[in-house]
């Protein structure tokens, strides 16, 4: 098992989980077998995360593009989600997790954001580390989204052009309180941001693994984690500026 700094952590993990169609077509399975062992990863990525002390963790749960998959496999994700949320409620409550989504979540089946609702609500006081589903999110709607808010705002004569800020966008998002990610993993070998955090992923570090998501567990979470720790972040610098401002 890959040993990590823990004074060099990530503070933030996003985490695009790709792979699990692919994964259950290799073993002649049924996309939603797959799903399933995906869910799998799931656990064990918020709990290694919650051990070596990640305080935020966000996954690319549905999309705003996943609508235009078979109403069959919507139907068994949302029903998969609700029970998640119900089984790891008492576990986010051990282990100090907040839940947290991001996304148009007013498109959800009401039954599921009424277990969200609740699961955000019971663990809203849990501070050791936030857990966020990013759920039917879209990058460019999101940025959409927060130009109507802010000029909704412009219009009722709450503010001026002049107040348009970059902290105000960042603050108009839909995920306004929270950091940029630090760390980006996608699995399953694509080579691709599709349509994720575009606003906040700006100077975040990639890490792309050929392994399906459904196969990504501890061990490579941990890999991921020690790449990461390995890396210079300069956001702009150069590593001789870096390094005077260590020594002064």
């Amino acid at each position: 098992m890959p040993n990590t700094d823990s004074q060099k952590l990530p503070k933030h993990v996003a985490i695009i989980m790709d792979g699990n169609g692919r994964w259950a077509k290799k073993r002649a399975m049924n996309r939603i077998r797959g799903h399933e062992e995906g869910a799998e990863s799931v656990r064990t990525i918020v709990r290694t995360s919650r051990e070596i002390g990640i305080s935020w963790l966000t996954l690319y749960a549905f999309s705003e593009e996943n609508w235009i998959r078979p109403q069959y496999e919507i139907k068994a994700l949302m029903k998969m989600l609700k029970r998640f949320l119900k089984s790891e409620l008492d576990e986010m409550m051990e282990n100090g997790i907040r839940f947290h989504t991001i996304g148009r979540i007013n498109k959800l089946p009401d039954d599921v954001q009424e277990t969200i609702h609740k699961t955000i609500e019971e663990t809203s006081a849990n501070r050791d580390m936030v857990l966020t589903l990013a759920l039917s999110y879209g990058g460019r709607q999101e940025i959409f989204d927060t130009i109507q808010k802010i000029i909704k705002r412009i219009q009722s004569g709450d503010m001026s052009l002049e107040d348009i800020s970059e902290k105000l966008i960042t603050d108009s998002l839909y995920t306004c309180g929270m950091p940029d990610p630090d760390l980006l993993i996608r699995t399953s070998d694509e080579y691709r941001i599709s349509n994720f955090m575009l606003w906040q992923i700006a100077y975040t570090e990639i890490y792309i693994t050929p392994t399906l998501w459904p196969d990504f567990r501890k061990e490579e979470y941990l890999l991921a984690i020690k790449e990461f720790q390995k890396r210079e972040r300069r956001f702009g610098a150069t590593s001789e500026q870096l390094g005077k401002n260590i020594k002064q």
